[in-house]
C-alpha cells in the first residue's frame, strides 16, 4: 500500500495505516521508556527521521525524549524546549533538534527562526505538540501516541506512514 503525500494535518489512525505500520506497546514503567528509547536509537534510519509525539499534558513525552537522547550519546543538561520551542542537541555524529510546539501559535514564526532550513537539513527531528505546527511540517516518518493508564503504566501506539517509518518499526 502506498500513502498520498501529506498535505493536510497529520492525523492517523490504525484503522487507516497497514497492519505492519502500526504497533501497540505498553509500558509499565519509566524503566520499559528508557528500554525503548534505546531500542529505537538503535535504528540506522533514525539519524534523519522526523519523530512525532502525541499525547496529553503528562503523558511522558519529554521522558521519551530525554531517554532517547541520552541513548544516542547527548551529554549535561537535557531541557524541555517548552519555552524556546526548539533544543538543538549534539550526539556523536548527529545533529539532534528537539520541538515542542506547544506554545507555537504563529506560523511566521517558522520562518523567523529558520525551522524551514532545520528541516532542510539531515539530522533527527523530534516534535512534541506537532499538531499546533502541522500544516508546517513534513509527513513524520514515526508517530507516537502516548496515552497514560495511571501514574506508572502507558499505552503506546506507534504509526509509521513513511518507507522509512515502517523501516524503523520493523526494527523495534
Amino acid at each position: 500500500m502506498t500513502f498520498a503525500p501529506h498535505t493536510g494535518q497529520i492525523v492517523e489512525s490504525g484503522a487507516d495505516a497497514p497492519a505492519e505500520a502500526t504497533r501497540h506497546f505498553i509500558w509499565r514503567s519509566e524503566a520499559d521508556t528508557e528500554a525503548f528509547a534505546r531500542q529505537l536509537a538503535a535504528q540506522p534510519l533514525l539519524t534523519n527521521a522526523f519523530l512525532t509525539l502525541h499525547g496529553d499534558l503528562g503523558a511522558g513525552k519529554t521522558t521519551l525524549v530525554r531517554h532517547l537522547l541520552r541513548a544516542l550519546g547527548v551529554q549535561g543538561r537535557i531541557k524541555s524546549p517548552t519555552y524556546a520551542v526548539v533544543e538543538p542537541h549534539e550526539a556523536p555524529n548527529l545533529s539532534i533538534w528537539h520541538f515542542d510546539f506547544y506554545r507555537f501559535d504563529d506560523p511566521r514564526e517558522w520562518e523567523d527562526a529558520g525551522f524551514r532550513d532545520i528541516f532542510a537539513n539531515p539530522g533527527l527531528k523530534v516534535a512534541e505538540w506537532p499538531e499546533k505546527a502541522a500544516a508546517l511540517t513534513p509527513p513524520a516518518d514515526l508517530a507516537i501516541h502516548i496515552e497514560a493508564i495511571d501514574d506508572t503504566e502507558r499505552k503506546v501506539t506507534l504509526l509509521a506512514p513513511t518507507p522509512a517509518g515502517r523501516a524503523m518499526l520493523q526494527g523495534l
